[in-house]
């Protein structure tokens, strides 16, 4: 193996040969590829056991509207914040508690909705959720 250390006009000639340092690398990254584990996509839950026998009461439902300019909506009548935090502490009292469908417009800032969930929360509300999800496709 012949190796030059100059040029024709007496300069030194500084490159280094990568060749052996790019197939070393290579190397190690195909034992690291390798020694990998393979990767599942499952996920393990414990689910509970399924319930044989069906609730024997189901639970009353509300409608829970928040209009694009701030409007609150209660089964589709419109009401202020202490009417809707009243009729919320008596669905919190209440056994079981109804359900309370959130339906915001698409419109409807995010502030004015928290506000509707934080007072739904606050109140004693644990059965809450989104419905209507289908506007924002």
């Amino acid at each position: 193996m012949a190796m030059s250390t100059g040029t024709a006009e007496g300069e030194v000639m500084v490159e280094m040969n990568t060749t052996p340092l790019i197939d070393v690398m290579l190397v190690l990254l195909v034992l690291l590829i390798v020694t990998l584990p393979i990767q599942t996509h499952a996920v393990k839950l414990d689910m509970p056991a399924p319930n044989a026998t069906p609730p024997t009461v189901i639970p009353e439902t509300v409608e829970l509207g928040v209009d694009f300019d701030g409007t609150i909506t209660w089964n589709g009548a419109a009401v202020d914040r202490p009417t809707m935090d009243a009729y919320l502490e008596d669905a919190a009292r209440k056994n079981p508690q109804p359900e309370i469908h959130v339906n915001p417009n698409r419109l409807a800032k995010y502030d004015a909705v928290a506000r509707v969930l934080a007072d739904a929360q606050r109140l004693g509300e644990t059965h809450i959720g989104f419905s209507g999800i289908d506007q924002y496709n």
